[in-house]
């Protein structure tokens, strides 16, 4: 671990089984469970991830899959590569497009990233090596980003004629700040992981190799809170981002009231007051 950040706490798993086999989403993109984290890997491994059409249309799929399922209290997005998180979008696929088919697959590309940055609970990327482009999109959608010191991010689509078109215009400034995230895009730079953790491009800065082990932990510990809860401060937040601080804390007030009379506050309650932990209803 960096002089920054504490190893996570490891919480006691909650008790559901694991299924280490995986679901599968098409070719690139698996489910595997641990309790009720969901940890949602990029396997496209001989492309270090490269988002191609068909891995654009798994990611949507898994992400629709897990925005249904109450039993995903936590996702944790992680690579199959061993030095990359993912590179971004599939150049070389995108070499052979006619204008007309570059039209047709950018709702399809824009559909993936937007399932991940819409996930009811609460998101965290695994980032090692290269999280570039669309790759540190996909991370910059997560509500937390724990990289190991291989990392390397950035958003150097301006180097190759377009914008960041998965949220990086949007999401990078409400990071880093409007006039941070200009150098950054405006430059197409990459940064290395201390700098990245400096500026504020990731949350967490862990030792080599142990990104993915960390974010389990984290999201290990997560899990164990009230899943209505986590999403409802979770929707809060988002919807939150922008406006004025009335408008917010009105936001506040609804989410609040949509957790203060269900079950999981009142098993919450109960549990403090026996001294257990809470067997979350969920509801």
């Amino acid at each position: 671990m960096s002089e920054h950040q504490a190893p996570a706490e490891r919480a006691e798993q909650p008790e559901r089984p694991e299924h280490e086999d995986g679901e599968r989403y098409g070719e690139f993109v698996r489910v595997v469970r641990h309790g009720y984290v969901a940890e949602l890997v990029l396997d496209r491994p001989r492309a270090m991830n490269a988002v191609s059409t068909e891995m654009a249309r798994s990611l949507t799929a898994a992400c629709d899959a897990l925005s249904a399922d109450p039993d995903a209290r936590v996702v944790v997005l992680t690579s199959s590569h061993e030095r990359a998180f993912c590179v971004g979008a599939d150049l070389k696929e995108r070499n052979g497009f006619s204008d007309a088919q570059l039209r047709l697959q950018r709702p399809v590309n824009r559909a993936a990233y937007t399932g991940v940055l819409e996930l009811p609970m609460p998101t965290i990327a695994s980032v090692h090596g290269f999280a570039l482009g669309g790759g540190f999109e996909i991370a910059l959608s997560c509500d937390l980003i724990v990289a190991d010191r291989t990392a390397v991010v950035g958003l150097p689509e301006v180097s190759v004629g377009v914008i960041p078109g998965g949220g990086g215009t949007q999401l990078l400034p409400r990071r880093v700040g409007a006039a941070r995230a200009a150098e950054l895009i405006f430059t197409a730079r990459r940064g290395g992981a201390a700098e990245a953790r400096e500026l504020g491009l990731v949350d967490l800065l862990v030792e080599e190799g142990t990104d993915r082990e960390e974010s389990l932990a984290l999201a290990s510990r997560i899990a164990a809170n009230s899943p209505v809860g986590l999403r409802a401060a979770k929707r809060a937040m988002r919807l939150g981002w922008g406006k004025d601080l009335p408008s917010g804390l009105d936001l506040e007030d609804n989410a609040w009231r949509t957790v203060a009379f269900s079950g999981d506050r009142a098993e919450g309650v109960a549990a403090f007051n026996e001294k257990r932990r809470p067997n979350w209803p969920g509801e």
